[in-house]
């Protein structure tokens, strides 16, 4: 169970200014699932929270929740993707079971997720998208948030489509497009909420929209409309702090590293013990492509790396290999 301090001072933003005042609590862990369609952006979004996470001196756990390879239709429960982040002030060890906090960007990320969430939690809701057809595919038969069915909880309703394309009107997009930055909305209020740093998530997506500086201006002026949102609605009037594990942890350089990078590495590791040479055939496929992306950069080490045409070619490429005295 998170333990709960308080302290009512005026914490600064990122530009040393005074917020204006509200309850801070202060946390020794929290956990924060972010859930919505396959195509809402809910990995980029956990994975940027999870860097400003690093960057504050957490200690942190996630478990991304894929969706199926195969895109199931919009709004569907089989479509729903997700991103659990656990972070604390000390050493951890699991990504969590039940979410502190649940960010549910449609009505089928709420109902594929709910069961998880303690009563008492937070949930933020997108209410834009729940509209009659798309609580009906999701199936529902009345709107959770009007049928009191989420009364043991503290929701929190955010249109967050329509936040977001006000704040980018400037920037001439259709609302379409411009609603595909509602992720970082909601990162920009999560952000807020839990006092994480903002330069890292700003300089990330400059560089990653560089070529296409629009875009990456639009995701940016998202980004801090979510964090403006938090300060000045009434809905937050509580903030949480989680404080640096800095005596879990000694001052140093850490790396953050995924289930598939600890992968990547122990294979390597592996065939330099058994002196072998190590050989990965594969065909991409979400998750798993990250390892051949990793093991392809390890030619010094005598990594070979084949891109099979399908699963079958390249589980024959394995088996060949290894018979050929490789560690396939």
């Amino acid at each position: 169970m998170a333990v709960d301090t308080t302290d009512t001072s005026a914490p600064r933003g990122t530009d040393g200014t005074a917020r204006p005042t509200h309850e801070v609590r202060r946390r020794d862990r929290v956990i924060i699932r972010f859930a919505g369609d396959s195509g809402d952006g809910m990995q980029l979004t956990g994975d940027r929270f999870t860097s400003q996470t690093a960057s504050f001196g957490n200690d942190l756990s996630t478990l991304p929740d894929f969706p199926a390879e195969i895109r199931a239709p919009a709004g569907t429960l089989p479509g729903v993707s997700s991103f659990q982040l656990h972070f604390a002030d000390h050493d951890i060890l699991t990504p969590g079971d039940a979410p502190d906090v649940l960010v549910a960007m449609n009505p089928a990320a709420l109902k594929a997720n709910i069961a998880d969430v303690p009563r008492g939690a937070e949930i933020i809701v997108n209410t834009d998208e729940f509209t009659k057809r798309a609580m009906q595919k999701a199936g529902y038969n009345s709107s959770p948030l009007e049928d009191r069915s989420l009364d043991g909880y503290s929701v929190h309703p955010v249109p967050l489509t329509t936040l977001t394309v006000e704040a980018l009107k400037e920037f001439g997009l259709s609302r379409k497009d411009a609603g595909r930055s509602k992720n970082m909305f909601a990162l920009g209020l999560l952000s807020w909420l839990y006092h994480r740093p903002t330069e890292g998530t700003e300089k990330f997506l400059t560089a990653k929209f560089a070529k296409k500086p629009d875009i990456a201006a639009a995701n940016i002026a998202a980004f801090r409309a979510g964090w403006n949102f938090g300060e000045t609605t009434e809905d937050f009037a509580v903030s949480y702090e989680v404080e640096p594990a800095s005596k879990a942890f000694p001052t140093g350089t850490y790396r953050n590293i995924s289930g598939n990078l600890a992968l990547s590495y122990g294979l390597v590791a592996a065939s330099r013990q058994a002196d072998l040479p190590l050989y990965l055939g594969s065909y991409p496929i979400t998750p798993a492509s990250d390892i051949l992306h990793e093991l392809s950069k390890h030619k010094n080490f005598g990594v070979r790396t084949f891109q099979a045409e399908d699963e079958i070619a390249a589980i024959g490429a394995a088996l060949g290999a290894s018979f050929g005295g490789s560690l396939g």
